[in-house]
């Protein structure tokens, strides 16, 4: 079934897990600006989850989110439960390949097929036109673009920009976790983006000066899981950026037990 077959065209899906910040909520702005309709779904999908991970305490506000929506003119809201999206038996999943190993792929293992496999699931039952993801995933647009490439799925991927607080850090979920002493340390991570474009713009074409510039503002209570300089489709370091190369500076950091991650475009060598 097609949940947006009688819905006008063109049509608009955004995925969310709920919880929803004003990220989620600018980008169903964006979509209801773009498009005659919009579906929003909620589920947090348990197979982007690794055992140890935070599933079962992940932020849920349904009744909040579900107003918000409303408010804003979502034509439909899709709100699966766990049995309806992955019935018994089910055992069919999509692996994206090597875009999906590094960095957040590695640090969580199996995540991006749990994310593929649920986002193939709702473009097929949405059948939207367009589809809308914030940029501060990166690693995930990457992996999405590659499986609507590789799938020939039709939909069209809509990216827009990271929201940010005042300081800088990137909205998110789990930045709920966060304790006020490390809600204050948080944008380290952003400033750490910000110093590794900013060698860029100064000059710097090699990866290992780029992230040590990086490296210089993760400072305790901040710890680090990753930096690095990476092409944005195939999410591999770059060594050396060359004239014209588009490049992402990337980072991660743990902040008490909540790991935070975040990206910059970083300026195109001319």
């Amino acid at each position: 079934m097609r949940w947006g077959r009688e819905l006008p065209r063109p049509l608009g899906l955004v995925p969310t897990m709920g919880a929803l910040h004003a990220g989620h909520l600018a980008l169903v702005e964006r979509a209801c600006d773009e498009c005659a309709a919009v579906i929003a779904s909620i589920f947090v999908n348990p197979l982007q989850f690794g055992p140890n991970e935070d599933f079962a305490r992940y932020p849920r506000a349904f009744d909040e989110d579900a107003a918000q929506l409303r408010a804003l003119g979502v034509a439909l809201l899709f709100a699966p439960t766990v049995d309806a999206m992955y019935p018994p038996g089910f055992s069919t999943d999509v692996d994206p390949g090597d875009v999906a190993t590094r960095y957040e792929g590695a640090l969580r293992p199996g995540h991006f097929r749990g994310v593929a496999t649920v986002c193939t699931k709702l473009f097929h039952v949405a059948g939207a036109d367009r589809a809308y993801f914030g940029a501060k995933d990166a690693q995930q647009v990457a992996v999405l673009r590659r499986i609507v490439r590789d799938l020939d799925i039709p939909v069209t991927l809509v990216i827009s920009p990271t929201v940010r607080e005042a300081d800088g850090l990137a909205l998110s979920s789990r930045n709920a976790y966060l304790d006020a002493a490390e809600r204050a340390a948080a944008p380290g991570l952003y400033r750490a983006l910000c110093a590794m474009q900013g060698a860029v713009a100064a000059g710097e074409a090699r990866r290992r000066a780029i992230v040590t510039a990086g490296h210089a503002c993760v400072q305790p209570p901040l710890r680090e899981a990753y930096l690095d300089v990476v092409d944005p489709a195939s999410f591999e370091p770059i060594e050396l950026l060359g004239p014209a190369q588009h490049a992402l500076a990337i980072g991660s950091v743990w902040v008490g037990t909540t790991r935070l991650i975040d990206n910059v475009e970083l300026p195109v060598p001319a």
